[in-house]
């Protein structure tokens, strides 16, 4: 608990899965960043022996570090839920891919932000390629089909600035969540198992009320698609299977009907676009399998717009009116 001469704590949230290479920069760069009151907690994911005898170097190297093993793989929402559980006092929840290296003033910036904005849920940071030249996204897009992608994405680097501006949510290979917000919303999809995860539970957040922000100054390095591959069959499957949950669940009232048409364009788009590069079974099992589930997700739907503060066109202020080449490429994770 934090007092009136104390920060708030912020509890950093790493979920491995065979991530053994990456885990021990990424702790180190948590170690050493200039905001004091972080507690790490590694969850892994029912690895691969050889990430295991990695986390048990972590645990005799840095006593400080909670390590965290699940008898199964609860995927990256499912394991940001459950080690979020393992510590509900911290006011932050700051979830860190393993791939994904913070600058050192990273996490201040974040709580700095949040303290300052007490009306936002979330807060994204500027990701940067490991090369540092290009943007690995400047926060989540959302256009009114139901598409998502990092902003930016690939573009050089150029000044951003350093006033926050909304955003749709924040990519949670690095994001800072305010726990009372996590809380609200249930936290991520455990459904979702990974991918758009973040997407949905930032429009579960602007739902309620609670925008996220992006801080242009709070940097990390990023290299994505470390363990499941950016256009591998697994990361595929699941982005295009979970885009259209993330649609029927989220999507308010007059505006569900109303893009609906553009919703189904871009899945028989997405269906083109993985039948090109040879993954038409992929397309095959993520659309029939998002629709299997669907009655289940109009379930979950009905729970979330019974709950939304904001007038179904209120949405419309966060959406982006475009479409980037990364999302047909299916490289926004």
């Amino acid at each position: 608990m934090s007092t009136p001469d104390s920060p708030p704590r912020v509890l950093a949230i790493i979920v491995s899965w065979n991530s053994g290479d990456w885990l021990v920069p990424c702790i180190q760069a948590l170690q050493a960043q200039t905001f004091p009151a972080i507690s790490i907690v590694v969850w892994d994911n029912a690895s691969e022996a050889w990430t295991s005898t990695t986390l048990r170097e972590i645990e005799l190297a840095y006593p400080a570090v909670r390590v965290a093993r699940s008898p199964e793989n609860l995927g990256f929402a499912g394991g940001n839920n459950a080690a979020a559980a393992i510590d509900t006092d911290a006011p932050y929840i700051l979830t860190v891919n393993p791939d994904a290296l913070l600058a050192p003033d990273c996490v201040q910036l974040l709580v700095d932000a949040a303290e300052a904005h007490r009306d936002c849920g979330a807060f994204g940071v500027t990701q940067l390629f490991p090369d540092g030249k290009h943007f690995d996204g400047i926060g989540d897009c959302y256009n009114p089909a139901g598409m998502a992608w990092r902003g930016r994405y690939g573009e050089p680097v150029a000044d951003l600035g350093n006033a926050p501006r909304p955003i749709v949510s924040p990519c949670a290979a690095v994001a800072l969540y305010r726990r009372s917000a996590f809380d609200a919303c249930g936290g991520f999809d455990r459904d979702f198992f990974c991918y758009l995860e973040d997407v949905d539970l930032g429009l579960r957040l602007q739902l309620m009320g609670l925008g996220s922000l992006h801080i242009p100054a709070a940097r990390a390095l990023h290299s994505g698609g470390s363990t499941t591959g950016q256009r591998s069959d697994f990361a595929s499957y699941h982005g295009h299977r979970n885009m259209i949950w993330v649609y029927c669940k989220n999507m308010p009232g007059l505006l569900f009907w109303l893009f609906l048409p553009l919703h189904l364009a871009a899945n028989l788009m997405s269906i083109l676009v993985l039948m090109a590069r040879g993954q038409f079974r992929v397309a095959y099992l993520a659309k029939i399998d998002a629709l299997r589930e669907l009655p289940r997700m109009l379930a979950k739907r009905r729970r979330i717009q019974n709950a939304r503060v904001i007038a179904p066109l209120g949405l419309l202020r966060v959406l982006t009116y475009s479409l980037h080449v990364s999302q047909l490429l299916g490289r926004r994770n």
